[in-house]
């Protein structure tokens, strides 16, 4: 690549090739393929059955076990953050604990109050709508909303009195304190493990790209987009992992170099020589994400500059205006004019049909059909449509594994907690597969927690749940295909207009020789932040239906000019440290 600087303006849109179909087919081979286990499922699959085990066992000693719904509640918050930087993950879980416990109340004093079907499903649809945009907006990451719509839906038709809710509450609390200790106890053993984590990712991503970073020629087909894509995102990501992680130790520092080097070979593919060989590259990815000590690559150009302006933005982001800067970014994603609004009203509007639907039909319990309807609601409509599939398919299964367990569950208290506890193992272990996999499991777990209040006819229960399955299954679809998000479209060239500006400044400051260093690798972050953006706003905008023709010349103008801009930083960022 050259080292002469990119000029600023608009990207030629010249002999570009025409982009790929704007809408994915609906291809059910696909939804229900398998994929390769997440490298962390054992981490949520371990801590949720500790958070859980506690307070089961608890409970069954002092013979309650009829209060293991609102335990339940809280252990089930030790599912989240497990990607996060342990002094990040100490604010998220404690975020979701409170945001558990704020549901739960809003369910139990409406339960208490009236028991009006008709009410109960409305609130239990509006609750589920904010629960899906607080999570999307504060992007806490799997498993979302979905477990916070399970636990309020199902609390709305608990029976309930106003006494009796102080109490649930405090449980629900308890038990989420201990799923927070629950989640943050691996810090003691290994306090940099997300971090090193999401290093090892973006080397592994980054070896990908050196391996095939596509064609040199800029009006040529080109084949490797998407390893550069996936490049750019993991090392994103390493950054902000880092930039969340606290203060600077010796591991992070390597990790850090470990970073500029991934990024290196993302920015600047080229002949996969020296440190940006894929095999060296792969190599340092296993040891970081070993129990080892963190490779020392050797220096590379601009690593001092690199890591001085790591710490400047580390400094900013903690600052009083950082904060401000971060809360103001959330306001604008819940404002009206976020992309997440008609995603609220699919949610709003499908939990309620299905709800009323069912209720209806004589269901005795509607609040799976609402659960099922909101978990179907995922960035855009083809995406729904394929966690319709896997839903569906999912909980049919399901049905069939509780029938055939049911027999051992009964056989005593203690046999019923151990099979929830193995349920929830497995849900957590499978669902990174795919999403049918996992509600394998998560079926018959939520179907045996009915068993702690009492027996339950089997046939009663497997009916009413297959048929809450298909219902909410169907009118969740429904809702979802006839309210369109146009907003869809808008988002991709808002984000267009954002790449422009951020590889516009990034351009500026290589041409810059008086430019500080710091302020070069904080342009550069922006524009690969920006690029990311742009990509996740280009997929969610292509599985949308019913909406006006994206502006494709222009997206793929935008990303090759800011890759070619990435690249351009490359050599210019300053002399070689030489200081380990």
């Amino acid at each position: 690549m050259s080292d002469t600087p990119v000029r600023p303006g608009r990207p030629s849109v010249r002999k570009l090739p025409q982009l790929p179909s704007a809408v994915r087919g609906l291809a059910p081979a696909s939804a229900l393929r398998l994929s390769r286990p997440s490298d962390t499922w054992f981490k949520p699959a371990l801590s949720v059955v500790v958070a859980s085990a506690v307070p089961h066992l608890t409970l069954l000693a002092v013979d309650r076990l009829d209060l293991i719904v609102y335990t339940m509640a809280g252990s089930l918050c030790a599912l989240y953050g497990h990607g996060l930087p342990y002094a990040r993950r100490a604010r998220a879980v404690a975020g979701v604990v409170l945001g558990m416990a704020a549901g739960l109340a809003v369910s139990l004093v409406t339960a208490s109050l009236t028991g009006s079907t008709a009410v109960l499903i409305a609130v239990g649809a509006l609750l589920a709508a904010v629960q899906k945009v607080l999570c999307d907006a504060t992007r806490i990451g799997p498993p979302g909303h979905v477990i916070f719509t399970f636990v309020s839906s199902a609390a709305l038709f608990a029976p309930q009195r106003l006494g009796q809710i102080p109490g649930h509450l405090a449980l629900t609390l308890g038990a989420g304190a201990f799923a927070w200790l629950v989640a943050l106890a691996p810090a003691l053993v290994r306090r940099e493990g997300p971090e090193r984590r999401a290093v090892a990712r973006a080397l592994e991503a980054a070896a990908v790209c050196a391996a095939d970073p596509g064609p040199r020629n800029r009006d040529a087909a080109d084949p490797g987009p998407r390893h550069r894509h996936a490049a750019a995102a993991a090392v994103h990501a390493a950054w902000q992992c880092l930039l969340a992680s606290g203060r600077p130790t010796p591991v992070r520092r390597s990790l850090e170099r470990l970073v500029v080097h991934a990024e290196a070979a993302f920015v600047a593919p080229g002949p996969a020589t020296g440190a940006a060989h894929p095999e060296r590259l792969r190599a340092w990815a296993a040891r970081t994400r070993g129990r080892g000590p963190v490779p020392t690559p050797p220096p590379a150009p601009g690593t001092a500059d690199e890591l001085y302006g790591i710490d400047a933005e580390r400094a900013v982001l903690r600052a009083r205006e950082g904060r401000r800067a971060a809360r103001r970014a959330l306001l604008r994603r819940l404002g009206p004019g976020s992309p997440l609004l008609p995603v609220a009203v699919r949610t709003l509007i499908g939990c309620a049909l299905a709800g009323y639907l069912c209720a209806a039909l004589g269901v005795g319990r509607p609040y799976w059909a609402i659960v099922t309807a909101a978990s179907l609601y995922q960035a855009n409509i083809t995406l729904s449509w394929n966690r319709t599939l896997q839903r569906t398919l999912g909980n049919l299964l399901g049905v069939l594994v509780f029938a055939a367990v049911l027999p051992v569950s009964r056989i005593s208290p203690l046999a019923l907690v151990c099979c929830c506890l193995f349920f929830g193992f497995a849900a957590e272990a499978l669902i990174t597969r795919n999403y049918w996999l996992g509600s394998v499991a998560v079926t018959p777990m939520a179907l045996l927690v009915l068993e702690f209040g009492g027996a339950h006819p089997a046939g009663e229960l497997i009916g009413d749940r297959v048929l809450d399955t298909v219902l909410g299954a169907a009118t969740g679809f429904l809702a979802a295909a006839l309210v369109t998000n146009r907003r869809a479209t808008g988002r991709v060239e808002q984000a267009l207009d954002a790449t422009d500006r951020a590889r516009a400044a990034a351009e500026r400051t290589v041409a810059d020789p008086a430019a500080a260093p710091a302020e070069r690798d904080r342009t550069r972050r922006a524009l690969t932040a920006s690029l990311v953006e742009l990509r996740e706003a280009g997929d969610t905008a292509a599985g949308e239906w019913w909406q006006r023709a994206l502006p494709e010349q222009r997206l793929l103008a935008a990303e090759r000019a800011g890759h070619r801009t990435l690249a351009a930083t490359a050599p210019r960022r300053g002399p070689a440290a030489h200081a380990p």
